[in-house]
């Protein structure tokens, strides 16, 4: 069969893709992004949000109306909100051939064989929905989407958090860590097929190994991975700032191959709304663990995400946070409006903010964090940093790249003059000329 494959949503439902598109490589299926050559459609799904479940739900009509039209044999939907909503998405959407839920995309080969074998009607269904708290699905060959020179690899799922505005405990379970023999494996094997760069991901890294090693283990995991000969850049995500730890920061300064980069999800500076959010600190905090990492780590790129109109939030709430974005100065910040969701305390609540001040807010603190990062930019002229380089723009002739202080899809890029041919993957010694905006120019150093 011909599969045309949609994955949404974060970086770690794209792991969960990619293991699901190795499976149906191996089973001899082709993938394709062409519509009008497409057997089955599968949409791998996200619900974290609003936002997210609209994508979703857009994406799975789109598919229906090609099945109507006799372009497309079935759609399958897999992921979160087919984890979360699998009877209203049959109920709604009864033209969906199966779902398979967050633990079950191991199947996906099997159902796509059920379902276009004509084995599935009214009284017949493949769905499929493995325990949210069973074994973490790993260890599957992935079929790349990044472009080969860098990959997520997911070392955890499922969340302890049990924050009040967030689904994910109840879409995807408990946090269950992936054994770092499984890792180390995966990882090596994403190395010899050319994969300079591992992005640790999970809905909390610094939490890895508790569940399987008795105590934090994120720090044994990078001593390992670093061991790998082509590996070049380890980078980590999501660290909540309570949890992370001592050993952990002095393997981060300590082991060349992991950059001086860590995304910490703060979401307030406020201690009432922090509070409401039940989140597990504050920002007094938080403040001392951010002093401490740029400290002992002088040249640390810190990113962070902030949630604007938290129900109860108040103005001198919204000012505590820009004070705070003001006076820390994070060289990568995103800011999001809270988006109400059912099932949670926080969407609940009666002291919903109406949209326009969420937005207003959001934007005051875009705004503020506009000018941080345009200054970072500009003071960044002149220095010599190590880039990979990622693609190049034919029209412009010229190089794009990141350095060690950007994310792939979330952070800025550096534009880079070249006398020599070079290569996606490749690093190369680049001197900053300039800046434009977030991004960055340079040449490569002769």
């Amino acid at each position: 069969m011909k599969i045309l494959f949609i994955s949404l949503g974060c970086d770690k439902n794209t792991v969960d893709s990619e293991m699901m598109l190795g499976i149906l490589s191996d089973h001899g299926h082709t993938i394709t992004d062409s519509e009008e050559d497409a057997d089955v459609a599968v949409i791998n799904t996200c619900c974290f949000i609003g936002d997210a479940k609209r994508e979703s739900i857009d994406n799975i009509l789109q598919m229906v109306e090609l099945k109507k039209s006799g372009r497309l044999k079935a759609v399958i939907v897999t992921g979160c909100l087919g984890q979360r909503y699998t009877e209203d998405i049959h109920k709604e959407i009864p033209e969906v051939d199966a779902i398979l839920g967050i633990g079950s995309f191991d199947k996906i080969a099997d159902c796509i064989d059920e379902v276009t074998a004509g084995k599935c009607n009214e009284d017949y269904s493949f769905d499929s929905l493995a325990d949210i708290n069973g074994p973490v699905l790993c260890g599957y060959d992935r079929l790349l989407t990044s472009g080969g020179h860098y990959a997520y690899l997911k070392i955890a799922e499922g969340c302890n958090k049990r924050c009040t505005y967030c689904v994910i405990p109840k879409v995807r379970g408990s946090y269950r860590s992936v054994p770092m023999e499984i890792l180390t494996d995966e990882a090596a094997k994403l190395a010899e097929r050319g994969v300079k760069e591992l992005i640790l991901v999970a809905q909390e890294t610094t939490l890895y190994g508790v569940d399987i090693y008795g105590k934090k283990s994120l720090h044994v995991l990078l001593e390992k991975l670093a061991k790998i000969e082509d590996i070049k850049w380890i980078r980590i995500l999501y660290c909540y700032p309570e949890e992370i730890y001592d050993e952990l920061v002095e393997t981060i300064k300590n082991e060349p191959k992991v950059c001086h980069y860590l995304d910490i999800p703060i979401q307030h500076a406020s201690d009432d709304v922090l509070r409401a959010m039940a989140r597990k600190t504050n920002r007094a905090e938080i403040t001392e663990r951010i002093c401490k990492l740029r400290k002992t780590i002088p040249d640390i790129a810190l990113r962070t995400t902030f949630i604007t109109g938290f129900p109860g939030e108040k103005r001198s709430d919204h000012l505590k946070m820009l004070d705070f974005v003001r006076e820390t100065g994070f060289d990568r910040l995103g800011v999001f409006t809270y988006s109400r969701e059912e099932g949670t305390i926080a969407g609940e609540s009666r002291k919903q903010i109406p949209e326009f001040i969420k937005k207003r807010r959001r934007n005051a603190v875009m705004k503020l964090q506009q000018q941080i990062a345009y200054k970072k930019a500009e003071s960044m002229i002149g220095e010599e940093l190590e880039v990979m380089i990622e693609g190049r723009l034919v029209e412009d002739d010229i190089y794009v790249g990141r350095t060690y202080k950007d994310a792939p899809g979330v952070d800025g890029m550096i534009f880079v003059e070249s006398d020599g041919e070079l290569m996606s993957g490749d690093f190369v010694t680049v001197r900053v000329t300039g800046s434009k905006g977030y991004d960055l120019i340079g040449e490569v150093r002769g």
